[in-house]
């Protein structure tokens, strides 16, 4: 997600499939790849280093609460907004829907941007 959102320019995006990590203890991010005992600026690009990686993720608590009736960032388990701010900040990009249920409607949309820097 991280390289999309780079060569892309993204100001926001919609972060989709979030009911499918419902049940999970523990939900895993990747954060940075390794290779040969080495941090890579990002993703390799080619196949045999990305093959000879190793990922390396920060893990969050998961959540069970069904959430497909969720039409408010509140309404998200404390765990799930969690995981949501967690993207986000990692990404330095808006997180303005969520997609929460099968239905192209269960969406929550958040209308808070990211704080300016200085």
């Amino acid at each position: 997600m991280k390289y999309s959102n780079l060569v892309n320019g993204f100001t926001e995006i919609n972060l989709t499939k979030l009911d499918v990590l419902t049940g999970l203890k523990e939900v895993k991010i990747g954060v940075a790849y390794w290779h040969n005992g080495k941090k890579l600026a990002g993703m390799p690009s080619n196949l045999q280093p990305l093959e000879e990686s190793t990922v390396q993720y920060e893990t969050l608590p998961g959540w069970s609460e069904d959430i497909s009736k969720c039409r408010t960032f509140e309404e998200l388990p404390l765990n799930a907004q969690k995981y949501v701010l967690r993207v986000e900040e990692l990404l330095g990009t808006h997180i303005k829907w969520i997609g929460v249920g099968q239905d192209r409607l269960d969406v929550i949309e958040r209308a808070r941007p990211l704080p300016k820097t200085v």
